[in-house]
């Protein structure tokens, strides 16, 4: 699971983020199937960072990985 979850911020997040200074790293995977987040760089500070966290993270990991329940900072 680990490594699905690392292809799609590889592919799919962390280029979008870089493109406004920022980054996300992978903190753990639940038993439960629940990814556990943080934003760095421009992203941590940014008063946008719980929405880039549902509408762009999660939104990408689970349309690529169903069995992730939820996707948190």
């Amino acid at each position: 699971m680990q490594d699905k979850v690392e292809q799609v911020l590889n592919e799919e997040v962390r280029p979008a983020l870089a493109l406004h200074g920022g980054n996300v790293e992978l903190i753990e995977i639940s038993a439960d199937n629940v990814v556990k987040v943080k934003l760095t760089g421009a992203c941590a500070g940014c008063p946008m960072a719980q929405m880039t966290i549902l509408t762009i993270v999660e939104r990408a990991i689970k349309a690529r990985i169903p069995e992730v329940k939820q996707v948190i900072a």
